[in-house]
């Protein structure tokens, strides 16, 4: 006869109980996050890169072929891009494939700023993949800046993760979802970072453009510096395709152009399982976070 074998003991038991939960965490985690139940990316048109950017620098090291684009930095130069229009606030996101390898020193990002037009005194919102080295995964750094903090004295508020995924092997869609009350990081539509504005001192507010680009930043992106871009390696080549670009640009009136929803009807934020995702990803994948750091000066981080 068939009998099932359990614990004979509380101490055994309990014992059990430990390796079944355990068991149960680690396939989920290897599974990736729960699923958030909302995906804003699904409910916008992807464009062509034509339809909305050009080139901004480094042309020679920019190619487009049937819908994905790839910019590469070698020891010449790097590249990037940006949007045709300037925007007050909206959805932005692309499918992006980053170089395997050895890629320590090298940035590829997706960002919106507004440099170029208020130079030494700009506002920026940032995705930025840290290049790495072989034996390490990449880190994926959200970053935010306002009116000036990222000039000269640079005031950062990062947020740094790991991916549940290797970034290198297939195309992962990454946006910013910027509006007048909160800006929202999405990974794959999995919303992974939230900064509400809580005042206009710590919000950026002013219209922005989006960029993309590849470049050197061995100075500081591989572990401080630790480790920097190896031109044996060259060319380091990010690739970008499913652009999308849904928001209000600065000639639409704020009243008559709002931004796409980053959640369910119903809700002025986020939804409570959106949000139970966002969670599942910062305690299994947050690498590093700005409030939290003890040899910051938090006083000129109010919001922390």
């Amino acid at each position: 006869m068939f009998t099932t074998m359990l614990p004979s003991s509380p101490l055994s038991f309990f014992f059990f109980f430990f390796l079944l939960v355990l068991s149960f965490m680690i396939c989920a985690s290897a599974q990736g996050p729960p699923s958030p139940g909302y995906y804003p990316g699904s409910k916008i048109s992807p464009i062509s890169f034509d339809q909305g950017f050009r080139n901004l620098w480094g042309p020679q090291h920019q190619r487009l072929e049937q819908g994905t684009l790839s910019i590469w930095l070698d020891s010449n130069s790097g590249s990037g891009f940006k949007s045709l229009h300037s925007y007050q606030s909206g959805y932005f996101s692309a499918a992006i494939k980053l170089q395997p390898g050895y890629t320590a020193g090298v940035i590829t990002t997706l960002y919106l700023s507004n440099n170029q037009d208020h130079p030494g005194n700009h506002d920026e919102i940032d995705i930025e993949f840290l290049g790495t080295t072989p034996d390490k995964p990449y880190v994926l750094q959200t970053n935010v800046y306002i009116r000036g903090t990222g000039d000269g004295n640079i005031v950062g508020r990062e947020m740094r993760f790991h991916l549940w995924f290797d970034p290198t092997q297939d195309f992962h869609i990454y946006a910013i979802l910027w509006k007048p009350s909160e800006t929202i990081f999405f990974v794959d539509d999995v919303p992974i970072r939230r900064y509400p504005r809580k005042g206009d001192a710590t919000y950026p507010n002013r219209p922005m453009y989006v960029y993309g680009s590849i470049w050197d930043a061995s100075s500081w992106a591989t572990e401080d510096g630790k480790y920097k871009a190896n031109y044996k390696y060259q060319p380091f080549i990010g690739r970008y395709k499913n652009f999308k670009l849904q928001g209000c640009t600065i000639n639409e009136s704020p009243s008559s152009c709002k931004p796409p929803s980053a959640s369910p009807s119903g809700y002025g934020s986020l939804s409570l399982q959106q949000i139970s995702a966002m969670q599942w990803v910062q305690n299994h994948y947050l690498v590093y976070y700005y409030c939290h750091d003890p040899k910051r000066d938090h006083t000129l981080t109010p919001e922390c």
